[in-house]
């Protein structure tokens, strides 16, 4: 047990530097407060890092008097981490490890404490049914990837989507269920909040099927400031990496025009001109928006979302320019979620071509239709544009 005692100057600051949590890696148990009855307390241990005995835990002959009340030497941490590393496993905590915890630690609460009260931004999260597959987007993960450049504007963020829903999307009733559920939460829980301008920021962290993902981003719009995050697979997580070295989209725009007009985005998965035949069976005229190597994980960077939206507008005017003002495009999309929304976003109700959206259904044999997203409303299910 410790001889020494912590100056009080000494303890606040160190405090203060922990964040008044625990310092022990993976823990960051809050030290002011019970967490089972919520009654507030001090329940935090200053700890030694190398003991202010020669005989005590990582003890040094020398080091031990010198560094007894330094705060480099003092980690703040709970009854258990306590006890963990001056008792039950003193070998298993070399000076080392506990160091690089402090240092980690305190590192992590001087980033989240200096982000400026602008940088707030308020969590949107959207998930709906994948297939068989619920997709649950949760709130720590997702605030992750936002600091240090944003932070939560309010605990927990706002939620759209059906809890626990059984429907599926190979079911009738699928769209229109889940796109109705999703514009009356809309309706509820953000649009007033976007007219009374009490949020000036949104991040938006969604796992859903892409017909969904647009029309979510159709209901965002491209008016409010937004930043759509990405769900990696390799390495797992939120956060944005680095832009790879030339990477660029490609147009491939059709010869002539042969039928009405299909946007192909080919970026996750290969999409053939025969499957979306199949669909249009009278023949469509077909515009592709691909990448060198389809594949489901190559977004990585926020400038390559940028690229997609700068692309994807230009391409919709060229598209109305060729095929005329009544008619209506054609969307089958293999694009990963932060794309769908995005690509919901760019469309302007009032300026763009009615958009059609297909989804890839193996249940169903291959594209079927999903949504409407046009000036007049959304729908879903039936294809006659209905409100």
């Amino acid at each position: 047990m410790s001889q020494t005692s912590i100056p009080e100057k000494i303890s606040v600051r160190l405090w203060v530097k922990a964040g008044g949590r625990c310092e022990y890696e993976g823990c960051n148990q809050a030290l002011w407060r019970d967490d089972l009855t919520v009654a507030e307390m001090n329940r935090a241990y200053i700890s030694h890092i190398i003991s202010d005995k020669p005989s005590g835990p990582r003890g040094d002959a020398v080091l031990s008097s010198k560094l007894a009340t330094d705060l480099s030497n003092l980690i703040l941490l709970c009854d258990t981490h306590h006890r963990l590393i001056d008792r039950e496993q003193v070998a298993g905590h070399p000076t080392e490890r506990l160091q690089q915890m402090k240092t980690v630690h305190e590192h992590r609460i001087e980033t989240l404490t200096a982000i400026q009260p602008d940088k707030k931004s308020e969590v949107l999260l959207y998930g709906a049914n994948i297939g068989a597959h619920h997709a649950p987007v949760g709130y720590q993960k997702a605030i992750l990837a936002m600091v240090p450049e944003r932070y939560p504007a309010t605990s927990g963020g706002i939620a759209l989507g059906l809890i626990n829903s059984a429907i599926r999307d190979q079911d009738a009733e699928f769209w229109r269920i889940e796109g109705e559920n999703l514009r009356r939460l809309f309706n509820e829980r953000v649009k007033p909040r976007l007219v009374d301008h009490s949020i000036q920021h949104l991040s938006v962290f969604a796992a859903a099927p892409q017909p969904l993902l647009m029309l979510l981003g159709s209901l965002l719009s491209d008016i409010p400031a937004t930043e759509v995050y990405q769900l990696h697979r390799e390495p797992p997580g939120w956060s944005w990496r680095d832009h790879p070295d030339g990477f660029n989209y490609m147009v491939e725009e059709p010869p002539e025009v042969t039928g009405p007009p299909a946007l192909v985005l080919s970026l996750s998965a290969t999409i053939s001109n025969d499957r979306v035949n199949a669909v249009l069976k009278g023949g469509a005229t077909i515009w592709r928006l691909t990448i060198q190597e389809p594949h489901n994980d190559f977004l990585k960077s926020r400038r390559q979302l940028q690229q997609f939206r700068e692309m994807v507008r230009l391409l919709m005017n060229h598209i109305k320019a060729r095929h005329g003002e009544a008619a209506t495009l054609h969307i089958f999309p293999a694009v990963p979620v932060a794309v769908a929304v995005e690509m919901g976003r760019i469309l302007m109700p009032k300026a763009d071509l009615p958009v059609r959206i297909y989804d890839q259904n193996r249940n169903l044999g291959g594209f079927v239709y999903a949504l409407d997203l046009n000036a007049i409303g959304i729908t879903g299910g039936d294809g006659d544009g209905r409100v």
